[in-house]
């Protein structure tokens, strides 16, 4: 399936990952959507979110660096339509939300907020709406469309979809608080099979790390937290992990090997994101895709058809061949 014109455009939130750890995510979310006939505009002139340390050293400047991201790109969107802010990180996607509900809640905070804009010539009309990708995937643009993209189904890859803690909490927007469904229903329109299992939603250790497992403030905690779900996904049958956050899936993946030599276990699970998966089954080259930057990435899926004409090959500098 060749790559669609693009129709409906949104603003997006890189955030501080996207050029780091989140790359691979980054490409890939770029090269779905834009094979799905949806287009990302980098939000112009964006800054740091205020996640995840800031809020514990003051909770308002905070949500003011949150709240100039969400006045900016109101500012580049003129009239009075609301604007959907897509933030692919997390840890962005929820400092962005609690700005959002801050921002649009009358009390002591959305007043500083207030105040804290006009001092750099923005205000807050309450149009900007932060979405998560899965959001927009799945209640957009819609499992038909996506299962028309497909072309190499992914029958018989069993696929666990860690979501993380943070993506449905505190904010619900999209998807169930305790159960959700919203990347297994993405799964299931790739023809592979999700995997149901129990610590879906459970901490990686990520607010641990604090730099790694190695020199963060709880290696210990941590490493058995991410090794808890390695084992557990393996147990369950999985062939892969897909996540949807840039610290989730670099816990997750970059020190297995470490983990098998703490916990005397054997750990090899293949783990990337959620929209790298739909990349392969719709057949867009794996350069494209960022699967070039993951360390054991692979599936038991028959060779790849032609490579989707999606764009120019992606770019060579950053990472590396695993």
């Amino acid at each position: 399936m060749s790559a669609r014109a693009v129709s409906t455009r949104y603003a997006y939130f890189p955030g501080c990952s996207a050029d780091g750890v989140g790359r691979a995510f980054t490409e890939s979310l770029y090269a779905v959507f834009e094979h799905l006939g949806y287009g990302l505009d980098e939000l112009e002139d964006w800054n740091c979110c205020g996640a995840t340390a800031w809020p514990s050293v003051d909770q308002d400047q905070a949500h003011a660096l949150s709240a100039r991201n969400l006045a900016l790109a109101e500012d580049r969107a003129p009239g009075a339509d609301p604007v959907d802010v897509l933030a692919s990180c997390t840890g962005c996607y929820r400092a962005l939300l609690k700005a959002q509900e801050a921002l649009g809640t009358a009390g002591p905070t959305q007043v500083k907020l207030g105040r804290a804009l006009a001092a750099i010539g923005l205000d807050s009309e309450g149009r900007a709406r932060v979405r998560h990708p899965v959001d927009i995937l799945l209640n957009e643009i819609g499992l038909d469309r996506i299962r028309q993209a497909v072309v190499r189904p992914l029958t018989g890859v069993k696929v666990a979809s860690y979501y993380g803690c943070q993506l449905i909490r505190p904010f619900s927007t999209f998807d169930d608080q305790y159960d959700p469904t919203s990347m297994d229903r993405l799964v299931e329109a790739l023809g592979a099979e999700p995997v149901d299992w129990p610590l879906k939603t459970r901490c990686c250790g990520g607010s641990c790390y604090c730099g790694g497992p190695v020199i963060g403030a709880m290696p210990e905690a941590t490493m058995q937290l991410s090794y808890a779900l390695l084992r557990e996904a393996a147990k369950r049958g999985a062939d892969v992990i897909v996540s949807i956050c840039p610290l989730c899936q670099f816990n997750l993946e970059g020190f297995q090997d470490r983990m098998a030599k703490r916990f005397g276990h054997p750990v090899d699970m293949p783990s990337g994101f959620i929209t790298q998966l739909m990349g392969i089954a719709m057949g867009i080259d794996e350069k494209r895709l960022g699967i070039h930057r993951l360390l054991r990435w692979r599936l038991p899926v028959a060779p790849a058809p032609e490579p989707a004409a999606v764009g120019a090959p992606a770019a060579e500098e950053g990472g590396g061949d695993a």
